[in-house]
């Protein structure tokens, strides 16, 4: 998926708990969505939580977009054509309908519901996404992940996974990424990180035991969903930073309710997020957008893409700063 926000950057002129539980109920922060344009003005429309100006990142979450339930015969579904990364890895998560996926290391797969494709970009990638004949209604997530400095230039990578239902009281967990409720997936991550779907039964209160170290964000699909004693409506994003062992989560509603729960380590390096590039400095999205425009072998071709490659927006007029989250309290 293509970041079309290019203005957002800052610019200068575990199981169920059982037993004894944690009294202190975390401090929950609502962000709430925007609306965003994918791939052009014209395309279809996602609600993008992460980033803006009170929260860069959770862990080292760095992006969040929203979309669906979308009709395909009345907005023509998803037609991303080939773009670059660099310096980030994509995760790939449907509710509904069905994707095609190619990319310069030469993976040609299909994002299907409930299963996990996750892309490194490292010093460089390019990819396409299109929605299949099949699909329908789209309806998912697409989220990024920022590497550490020190494996930001890894190789190019791409992980498919199908991560088997957990039935708890009151929930079914599909864990994607990291632990929780009991499993554990096995792709691996360059940071602590966790990533599960979690769809909670009608009027259903879970408690989950998590790691006391992580920061936490819940997406809210389908709801409302309290999280600990706020209440998030759908599409907004409840941000719980670290220091609770356990998270209360309840459907306020009479149906089940969808929800995303993303977690890390609070991520410590200010990053330089700009189009589809995340660096650390104006002068690595600079070099970066240098080699698109010139199809330097950095990004590699997508073979099988019928249409020409998304060029390079202009860069603004000014120095794109480095961005970090706000002090801890």
């Amino acid at each position: 998926m293509s970041n079309v926000e290019t203005e957002q950057s800052e610019q200068h002129g575990g199981a169920p708990v059982a037993g004894e539980r944690s009294t202190r109920a975390p401090h929950v922060d609502v962000l709430a969505p925007r609306d965003v344009p994918l791939g052009g003005p014209r395309a279809m429309r996602v609600r993008r939580t992460l980033p803006q100006r009170a929260r860069t990142l959770i862990g080292a979450w760095c992006f969040a977009d929203h979309y669906g339930p979308d009709d395909v015969a009345d907005t023509g579904g998803m037609d991303v054509a080939p773009h670059p990364h660099t310096g980030l890895q994509t995760v790939s998560w449907l509710f509904s309908g069905e994707i095609e996926h190619r990319d310069s290391l030469g993976s040609h797969a299909l994002v299907r519901p409930g299963e996990l494709n996750l892309m490194t970009g490292g010093y460089g990638i390019s990819h396409s996404e299109v929605s299949t004949a099949r699909a329908t209604i789209l309806h998912g997530v697409q989220l990024w992940v920022a590497l550490p400095e020190r494996h930001r230039h890894t190789e190019r990578d791409f992980q498919h996974h199908v991560p088997e239902p957990v039935r708890i009281a009151g929930a079914e967990v599909r864990v994607f990424l990291g632990s929780l409720a009991g499993d554990v997936s096995p792709v691996a991550t360059f940071t602590p990180l966790l990533g599960a779907e979690i769809v909670l039964w009608p009027g259903a209160t879970v408690t989950l035991a998590v790691e006391p170290g992580f920061e936490h964000g819940l997406l809210v699909d389908t709801g409302p969903v309290r999280m600990a004693d706020t209440l998030l409506r759908p599409a907004e994003l409840g941000y719980a930073g670290p220091g609770t062992d356990t998270l209360t989560l309840t459907n306020a509603s009479d149906g089940p309710a969808r929800t995303v729960l993303l977690g890390g380590t609070p991520f410590e390096e200010r990053i330089v997020m700009w189009w589809n590039f995340i660096g650390r400095s104006h002068e690595d999205i600079v070099r970066a957008r240098e080699d698109w425009r010139n199809a330097s072998d950095r990004f590699g071709t997508v073979e099988g893409y019928d249409g020409d490659r998304l060029p390079a927006p202009a860069l603004p007029n000014a120095v794109i700063a480095p961005r970090g989250n706000p002090p801890r309290r």
